[in-house]
């Protein structure tokens, strides 16, 4: 069962950034189950990748649109958008011990940045992009 199910709770009502925000799910719960069946030391760094090549992708979508509409966030969003480029690429440079540790660590930021980044900062371009003809 996975750990977190997309719901309508979770879209900011663009269905590019709601398809993508899919994805970060899909390797939320990808990671729990590697937790659950103790694989958590072969998972970790294909977890860390896989969120870095996510944000990047997602990143320049959503700047891409900041830029376009002139949303007027935007600055304060993409700070948020580096800090979580930063804490990703502190996990990737920690050494291979401890890794069910790290696991744990990544999954309670993954699991934070989904609740106050997504359900937060996101939901606020939701109708600024929205009127501007983006959904």
């Amino acid at each position: 069962m996975p750990l977190i199910t997309w719901s309508d709770r979770l879209s900011v009502s663009v269905a590019e950034i709601d398809g993508q925000h899919r994805q970060l799910i899909a390797i939320i719960n990808d990671l729990t189950e590697a937790i659950k069946k103790g694989k958590a030391q072969a998972a970790i760094g294909e977890t860390v990748q896989g969120l870095i090549d996510y944000a990047t992708q997602h990143f320049e979508t959503e700047e891409k649109y900041f830029k376009q509409f002139d949303y007027p966030e935007a600055a304060s969003h993409i700070e948020e958008h580096e800090e979580f480029m930063q804490k990703v690429a502190g996990f990737k440079t920690r050494p291979a011990m401890g890794q069910f540790s790290l696991s744990i660590q990544v999954l309670q930021f993954l699991g934070d940045w989904l609740i106050t980044h997504i359900m937060g900062t996101d939901r606020k371009y939701s109708d600024f992009f929205n009127r501007h003809g983006l959904k």
